[in-house]
């Protein structure tokens, strides 16, 4: 289950010591306005850290150190362009440049200096996603949060001050290194770092970047500087319009991708639309767009925005295949049928295609031919490709009408190990555990499905089912009511049941409105019809 909250209201040095007192599991995303970072824990230790848009210097730091000539780091480069779902440092540890054990060093005092950053964020948000883990092919740590704690308080502390001298990096300063040398004073090792490099054409991103310090080291050292009389603010780097509408445009767009990943969907919003006003019909951009209508549930926007990305751009098959997932969400099944078609036409064998013809199939009760389509789905996988979330749940629930249970759980079993957050194969599931009597099991299952995803319905109605059954009324009434909030359409039996609750608290109008709501979605409900009449011609 999701863990959110305001920066302003939980430091995330707090928010980090929770999470590993927990030993929670899963990635930690922070928000502050335009800035992203996430970092991932396992079992409560950090393992891997990262802030979107800050530049990743490992191969400036090992120049630096002397591990790396320039011309290694570029052949790595150049080799990584080819291979581009390599990391850089798996390539050097390939190529023997640099060993595993040394790579790791590395890539730790990069996590401890975006853990130390976000630690100085004070303005946003905070979101906790449980299992979720980084990348395939990230070096992966084991760093416990609390060690980090102090020296992140510390320069906490220390940046509310820097930020006060130093508020962007696109500053340029100047300091005379004769006058500093005549004055005898003593300068940390820093600070001889950036001396030379501050001659009033560099900006403070730029010393950053050429001295591999961080921005924290660099910043404290000018600070001292600045305090001591030494360095002066000489301006500010104009950046060419050109160069600096490229470079806005795509911190725009990694920002996007990063909130639509964390399930930040307004933040996203917010970043394509910027995206959108420098380059209008910016295809990567208006498809993450119509993306998030979906996953808003506005299936009528997202239909024009897919329409609209296929007829500004051409064909596209994610735009196909998400056209056709939400014409049949909206119920125009012939529309999507078509849309399939094209898919299977332009590109043969698209696995999603058969995944999606089953649950169509399956809606309209087609059960054999949606068994069909769904076997076919995991026939077309490619090599080493797993089969997704969505096909476990219709596959075990094409099994479980058609009457196989042994079936329907194995495929439950196989696609919760495969996906242990899915709350609907939770409500499934539990829907299965119950239909064989397992009131235990289902109400087990039914709770896990609520921790998944607190506003799905049906998963209340069936904890309320459970409730009413074993005759705990005041839990089912409160799990029926929650699902009738979520979903009023959600069922005639829901709504008489609720009737019946309110009857048995003798409280006769609440119980006759849920009546005769459960009579507007069954008009042919005699038993609740009956309830209305007796109570109405007893009580007036």
């Amino acid at each position: 289950m999701a863990i959110k909250g305001s920066l302003k209201e939980a430091s995330l040095a707090d928010v980090c010591q929770l999470l590993a007192m927990g030993r929670k599991t899963g990635c930690l995303s922070v928000t502050d306005r335009s800035r992203f970072g996430q970092i991932y824990f396992d079992r409560g230790r950090i393992t891997h850290a990262t802030i979107v848009n800050r530049r990743d210097r490992l191969g400036d730091l090992l120049i630096r150190d002397g591990v790396l000539r320039p011309d290694e780091l570029r052949a790595a480069i150049d080799r990584q362009g080819v291979e581009s779902d390599r990391r850089l440092g798996e390539l050097l540890v390939e190529e023997g440049v640099l060993s595993r054990s040394r790579l790791e060093e590395y890539i730790r005092h990069q996590a401890e200096e975006a853990v130390y950053t976000l630690f100085t964020w004070t303005q946003g948000s905070f979101y906790f996603e449980v299992d979720q883990y980084p990348d395939e092919g990230e070096v992966l740590l084991s760093i416990n949060p609390e060690s980090l704690l102090l020296e992140g308080a510390r320069r906490v502390d220390e940046w509310g001050l820097i930020e006060k001298k130093i508020p962007t990096f696109d500053l340029l300063f100047e300091v005379e290194a004769d006058r500093v040398r005549e004055a005898g004073v003593e300068l940390t090792s820093e600070q001889e770092r950036i001396l030379p490099l501050l001659d009033g054409t560099r900006t403070i991103q730029e010393l950053i970047d050429e001295t591999g310090l961080g921005e924290f080291a660099v910043g404290k050292a000018l600070y001292g500087l600045i305090q001591a009389g030494f360095a002066h603010r000489v301006g500010r780097r104009q950046k060419s319009p050109g160069n600096a509408r490229h470079a806005e445009v795509q911190e725009h767009r990694n920002l996007g991708v990063a909130f639509y990943r964390a399930g930040l969907l307004t933040e996203a919003v917010r970043e394509f639309r910027r995206v959108l006003e420098f380059q209008p019909g910016d295809a990567h951009a208006s498809f993450h767009l119509a993306l998030i209508a979906v996953r808003k549930g506005e299936d009528r926007d997202a239909v024009r925005l897919f329409q609209r990305l296929i007829e500004s751009v051409g064909p596209s098959r994610g735009a196909f295949v998400n056209l056709a997932y939400v014409l049949e969400r909206l119920g125009r099944t012939d529309e999507a049928w078509l849309v399939l078609d094209e898919i299977e036409r332009r590109w043969p064998g698209t696995a999603v295609v058969s995944l999606s013809k089953g649950v169509l199939r399956l809606e309209a009760g087609d059960f054999a031919a949606a068994e069909e389509h769904l076997a076919e789905y995991r026939e077309r996988l490619g090599a080493g490709e797993s089969p997704s979330a969505p096909y476990y749940y219709y596959a075990a629930l094409a099994a479980a009408i058609g009457g196989r249970t042994a079936d329907a759980d194995a495929l439950v079993a196989e696609g919760l190990g495969a996906y242990p957050s899915c709350a609907p194969l939770h409500l499934l599931a539990g829907g299965i555990a119950e239909r064989r009597g397992d009131y235990a099991t289902a109400e087990e299952c039914y709770r896990r499905a609520v921790e998944e995803d607190a506003d799905l319905a049906h998963a209340h109605k069936g904890l309320g089912d459970v409730a009413y059954r074993e005759k705990r009324f005041a839990e089912a009434l409160e799990h029926y009511e929650r699902a009738v909030k979520l979903a009023p359409e959600l069922g005639d039996d829901v709504y008489t049941r609720l009737g019946n609750l309110y009857y048995e608290r003798k409280d006769r109008s609440l119980a006759l409105e849920h009546w005769r709501r459960a009579l507007a979605l069954n008009p042919d409900n005699h038993m609740v019809r009956n309830n209305i009449e007796v109570v109405t011609h007893v009580f007036g």
